[in-house]
């Protein structure tokens, strides 16, 4: 439920509804001064009718020319009779608002009743839609950081509210911070996939209500500004295989061989299959001169390729 609803509800209090029936005594007061002055522009043209008629009858039936003029006029005068009536009576219609003892008591037990009938777990909410409707005259919205919100009830009585600013569709899609500070401490230790496969087993999901995966993953850390495990790993000081290759002075199927021989500390560092190595120990040689190292090293840069 809405917590600008809750506020509405909770405003139905017996000094609300006394202030309510206050206000409603004041404008019925209004309403009927209202009444009278169309009452009397009714009685104007009854006269002004009246008086018309008159004229029509004392005018010389032979004189047509006056008598058809007098007719017009008074015709005129009863359509303008018949037209403040049927406004006099619309607008009375309207204006009946009077509260008897009866209503009021009703109105006054709505302090306990309307509460209770809206917390009943069995009222639909399109009857609550209803409810406010019966009970909100307007609502004024001033959208900043919050939302302040005035609130003008049917009788006059007046609250404001201070609400949450209500969140837009690409916030309602986004990742959750908790699965965002996740990631990102995993991102320490995992690849994109197997950070999606942790989160999934922690029963996290996407801001979609999907389940993560390496796409997904990679999508956050665009999003939010989080690195990769590549990166963090060379910010932590790994190198790249040509990187130690170019070191040691060594081909770089060299260096592959030497990470499967367990000579090099090395770890893959995403889904394509890349490696990246510890700094070698300084006595790591493969038994050849170092000039033959340097040697085949400048013919490797140029012929060997691929992820080692």
């Amino acid at each position: 439920m809405p917590p600008s609803a809750s506020l509405l509800v909770d405003a139905v209090t017996p000094k609300a509804l006394e202030l309510t029936l206050a206000v409603q005594h004041e404008i019925q007061t209004r309403l009927d001064e209202a009444d009278r002055v169309r009452h009397r522009q009714v009685e104007r043209a009854q006269y002004e009718a009246d008086r018309a008629w008159y004229r029509y009858m004392q005018v010389d039936p032979g004189n047509r020319l006056v008598a058809d003029s007098l007719e017009a006029d008074w015709n005129g005068k009863l359509r303008t009779l018949a037209e403040a009536q049927a406004e006099y009576q619309r607008q009375r219609t309207a204006d009946r608002v009077a509260v008897d003892p009866e209503q009021r008591a009703r109105i006054l037990a709505l302090a306990v009743d309307f509460p209770v009938v809206w917390w009943d777990p069995n009222t639909p909410q399109r009857e609550r839609k209803r409810m406010l409707a019966l009970l909100v005259e307007d609502v004024t919205l001033l959208k900043q950081r919050q939302v302040t919100a005035h609130v003008r009830f049917r009788g006059g009585a007046t609250t404001t509210l201070t609400l949450p600013r209500p969140l837009t569709a690409w916030e309602l899609r986004a990742t959750s911070p908790e699965a965002r500070q996740q990631m990102n401490a995993l991102l320490d230790e995992y690849t994109d996939a197997q950070v999606a496969a942790i989160l999934n087993e922690r029963g996290l999901r996407t801001g979609a209500g999907e389940a993560f995966d390496a796409a997904s993953v990679q999508w956050v850390r665009f999003s939010a500004g989080l690195t990769s495990l590549k990166l963090r790993l060379l910010a932590a000081g790994m190198l790249t295989g040509k990187q130690i290759a170019a070191q040691l002075g060594v081909r770089r199927t060299t260096i592959g061989r030497w990470r499967r021989e367990g000579r090099l500390e090395a770890r893959i560092c995403n889904e394509m299959g890349h490696w990246l190595y510890a700094p070698p120990r300084a006595d790591l040689s493969d038994g050849r001169p170092p000039s033959e190292r340097a040697g085949l090293n400048v013919k490797d840069t140029s012929t060997v390729g691929g992820a080692v």
